[in-house]
C-alpha cells in the first residue's frame, strides 16, 4: 500500500513480495455476516510522543540521534508534542548549549548540542504520521471495522509505531501511478472530510487494523455477507471490490490461482482494472475479496516482479486476531 509522505508498509520476501498496507478490541473470531466495503481509506496516528525520522550527527562530541529515538526532555523540560518543541526551540540562543534527553530501546541517554543545530533538526522530528489503505469490513451490531490485512510499519522506524490515538477518513482517489514489474504503482488521494472520521484505530496488528466504527457515517455501508471459510475456496473466478477513481467502489474480476489455510494467491484478470492500475496497487491492502456471493478476505500483496499477482489472507484469520 502507499504511505504517503512518512509511512510505507512494503516488505520484500523471498518470494519477492511487497505489503498493499496494544489496547485491543472484541473482534468475531467466527462471524456468520460482515459487511465488504472497498473504499480508499485514509489514516492518521497521534504518536505517543516527539520522535527522530532521520540520524542527525550533533555538533558536541561525537552524539548521534538515531531514527526512532523519542526525545523526551529538552533542558530538563518534558517534551509533549512537536508544537510545543518548536515554541520551546524559538527562544533557544544558537550558540547556547541544549541538553537532550534521548529514549532509546528503553533507555535514556543524554546528549548536547548548540541552539541552531537543534533548531534545524526539528525537520527531522514528528509526533504523528499517516497513510493510505483499503476499508475490509464493517461489523454494524459491535460497531467495529477491520482494514489492510496487515500491520502498519513506520518507514522512519521500520517498525510499528507506538501511537496514541489514530482515525480513519474516507478518501478521494485523485491519481493513480501505474504498477509495472519491478515497480509497485500506487494510489494518490486525499481526505474527503477532515471532521467526519469513520472510525478509530484500536489495534495495529499483524493481520490489520481495527477500531470503533461510527455509527452515524452510514451512506458508505453495503449489504452483509457471509464470510466464506477457507475450505470453501474454489480456484478459479472471484472478484474485488476497490476504488481506483473518486470515491466510487468497484467489482474487478480475477481468479484465485492458490490456496492455503490462512491465505490466497491470484491473478488480476479485468482488462479495464489492468489498463488503468497495470496491476495491483500499493493503497489496495484491504480490498475485500468476494466468490459465490461469500465474502473470501482481503488483498495484502503483491508480487513486485508481476504486479498482476498478488496473495491475499482469508477474513476468519483476519477477525480471530483483536490484539
Amino acid at each position: 500500500m502507499e504511505w504517503n509522505r512518512q509511512l510505507k508498509a512494503i516488505m520484500a520476501s523471498a518470494a519477492a513480495m511487497v505489503m498493499l498496507f496494544t489496547g485491543s478490541i472484541t473482534v468475531l473470531a467466527a462471524p456468520a455476516t460482515l459487511i465488504p466495503m472497498g473504499n480508499s481509506i485514509s489514516i492518521q496516528l497521534a504518536l505517543s510522543g516527539v520522535f527522530v525520522t532521520n540520524d542527525i550527527p550533533l555538533s558536541k562530541g561525537d552524539g548521534l540521534l538515531k531514527a526512532g529515538d523519542q526525545v523526551a526532555a529538552v533542558d530538563g523540560v518534558s517534551v509533549n508534542s512537536l508544537e510545543s518543541l518548536t515554541d520551546a526551540a524559538a527562544s533557544l540562543k544558537d550558540d547556547g548549549t541544549v541538553k537532550l534527553s534521548i529514549m532509546r530501546d528503553g533507555r535514556e541517554k543524554v546528549f548536547e548540542t548548540d541552539g541552531l543545530s537543534f533548531k534545524r533538526s526539528l525537520s527531522f522530528l514528528k509526533d504523528t504520521t499517516e497513510g493510505t489503505g483499503t476499508l475490509t469490513y464493517v461489523d454494524i451490531t459491535e460497531k467495529t471495522y477491520g482494514a489492510l490485512g496487515h500491520q502498519i510499519i513506520d518507514s522512519s522506524f521500520n517498525s510499528a509505531p507506538d501511537f496514541k490515538t489514530g482515525s480513519i477518513y474516507l478518501s478521494e482517489i485523485e491519481q493513480i501511478k501505474k504498477s509495472s514489474p519491478g515497480h509497485p504503482g500506487y494510489k494518490i488521494s486525499s481526505i474527503l472530510d477532515q471532521n467526519e472520521t469513520l472510525g478509530t484505530i484500536v489495534t495495529n496488528s499483524v493481520v490489520g487494523i481495527f477500531g470503533e466504527w461510527n455509527a452515524s457515517y452510514k451512506e458508505v455501508l453495503t449489504k452483509p455477507m457471509e464470510v466464506m471459510q477457507p475450505d470453501e475456496l474454489a480456484l478459479g473466478p472471484a472478484e474485488i471490490l476497490t476504488t481506483i477513481e473518486g470515491t466510487k467502489v468497484e467489482s474487478f474480476k480475477i481468479n484465485v490461482t492458490d490456496s492455503s489455510a490462512d491465505a490466497f494467491k491470484f491473478t488480476l484478470t479485468d482488462e479495464r482494472l489492468l489498463e488503468k492500475t497495470g496491476g495491483i496497487l500499493q493503497g489496495m491492502s484491504g480490498s475485500p475479496v468476494i466468490q459465490d456471493g461469500k465474502f473470501v478476505g482481503a488483498v495484502t500483496h503483491m508480487f513486485v516482479d508481476q504486479p498482476a499477482k498478488g496473495a491475499g489472507l482469508f477474513l476468519d484469520k483476519m477477525t480471530e486476531q483483536g490484539s
